[in-house]
């Protein structure tokens, strides 16, 4: 069996934690990863159902690539797990984040018929990886939900090679995908596509 190194798992009850603060996390939902090793793909991720405000590192589990436990924790990984490693293998990401706030969620379903939603103009772009300025047009796909794991990574994978410079992506009434070369960087392409989709949330109810 394996275990999560310790600065891997505490960095991500960290990550946890402080979304869910921000109600980015609320009860149990999303779900965090981190890549132990690229060859074999291992990675780090949150056990399913846990609160992610009460996360501990025992929480923090290890599988393979085919989304199988590979340590002795008596729970199951997160129903998603395909999907992180679909987009780590995909992106060669070093860290997947999976938020559900109230800003994405809406997003999600307001914009679910235009494919994606399209954020462009805001300084804050520029703290997503290889975004020099302002004028950056980021385009952030949605996909339909579905229960169906294995197709879905299938659909997300086909998704990230048609939206290579993508940072990120909303699944319907669901919620935000985002990702880094690292945890602190995964970290924050969330915080600023959350802060960019509650932004554009908030200025669209001022001017209705």
């Amino acid at each position: 069996m394996i275990r999560v190194d310790e600065e891997i798992a505490c960095g991500i009850v960290g990550v946890a934690r402080g979304f869910y603060g921000r109600g980015w996390l609320m009860g149990t939902s999303g779900n965090l990863s981190a890549v132990v090793q690229r060859e074999p793909l291992l990675l780090a991720i949150t056990a399913s159902g846990v609160d992610k405000g009460e996360l501990t590192t025992e929480q923090v589990i290890v599988i393979d690539e085919e989304a199988r436990l590979l340590d002795d924790y008596e729970g199951k990984p997160s129903d998603e797990s395909l999907l992180h490693v679909c987009i780590a293998k995909e992106r060669g990401a070093g860290a997947v984040l999976h938020t559900h706030s109230v800003w994405n969620t809406m997003f999600s379903d307001i914009y679910a018929e235009d494919g994606g939603v399209r954020i462009e103009g805001y300084e804050m772009l520029k703290g997503l990886a290889g975004v020099r300025t302002h004028e950056h047009s980021e385009w952030l796909p949605i996909v339909e939900n579905s229960q169906d794991m294995p197709a879905l990574a299938k659909t997300v994978s086909n998704l990230l090679n048609e939206h290579p410079q993508a940072h990120g992506f909303l699944i319907k009434r669901h919620g935000l995908y985002s990702w880094g070369d690292n945890l602190a960087q995964a970290k924050r392409h969330v915080e600023i596509l959350e802060f960019l989709m509650e932004t554009m949330g908030r200025t669209i109810q001022l001017k209705g």
